[in-house]
């Protein structure tokens, strides 16, 4: 029994790892599409708002199924050779981009709370566009985001478990194979819930520090 235990908790580890790169790719996604959906370039923003539809209007499985089997196919037939996509870098990609196409629309509400006169006195004094985004909306857009990305970041982590599903040996991995292996699903289910709370518990406190770090100086 402990060594099933051992195992289910070394897999926090590597659920952590899994969430923790999804949320870096999905972040970039997330800030990237909303950029490309309020540019003046009207066939690219079509594309990045049809794309970001796409993702939030499917199940999380299959966004995974299509990555993981789908891109196999693909890859396979482009380079007509069997090419076997790694499960955590599958896992990694299919939750960065179910993260990012929500995290978009937070950051899209986030940059649209910037007082628009604060960009306009920033092109006026010669800011490109570039120095405009990195030096007068991101900071401001963090702030109001915050809050939208840490739900989100709460979601990711316990949707890490369906990467279960493609065979990667996560946390919910190991509970099933323990549960189905000594016929106690109950115990290695509630020590994998356990777990999963330990880390959103966490995961709340850092947001809220985050949060009130952010607001710090807005009176």
């Amino acid at each position: 029994m402990s060594g099933f235990i051992d195992q289910i908790i070394s897999s926090t580890v590597m659920t952590i790892e899994l969430a923790i790169f999804a949320l870096l790719l999905g972040l970039v996604v997330g800030l990237v599409g909303s950029l490309l959906e309020s540019i003046s370039i009207r066939w690219l923003r079509y594309i990045a708002a049809s794309l970001i539809f796409i993702i939030r209007g499917l199940p999380e499985v299959l966004v995974l199924f299509f990555i993981f089997f789908g891109l196999t196919a693909v890859l396979s037939q482009l380079f007509n050779t069997f090419i076997d996509i790694n499960a955590f870098a599958a896992g990694v990609l299919s939750l960065g981009l179910i993260f990012g196409a929500y995290a978009s629309q937070v950051f899209r509400g986030a940059f649209l709370a910037i007082d628009q006169g604060q960009l306009d006195a920033g092109r006026a004094v010669g800011f490109s566009p570039l120095q405009v985004i990195f030096l007068i909306q991101l900071p401001q857009a963090w702030r109001h985001a915050l809050p939208g990305l840490g739900n989100l970041w709460l979601i990711l982590v316990k949707d890490t478990a369906i990467v279960s599903l493609i065979g990667l040996p996560e946390m919910m991995n190991q509970a099933k194979l323990a549960a189905s292996t000594t016929n106690q699903p109950f115990l290695y289910y509630l020590i994998a819930a356990l777990l999963y709370l330990i880390i959103t518990s966490v995961s709340q406190v850092v947001i809220r520090f985050l949060s009130d770090r952010a607001n710090r100086y807005i009176s």
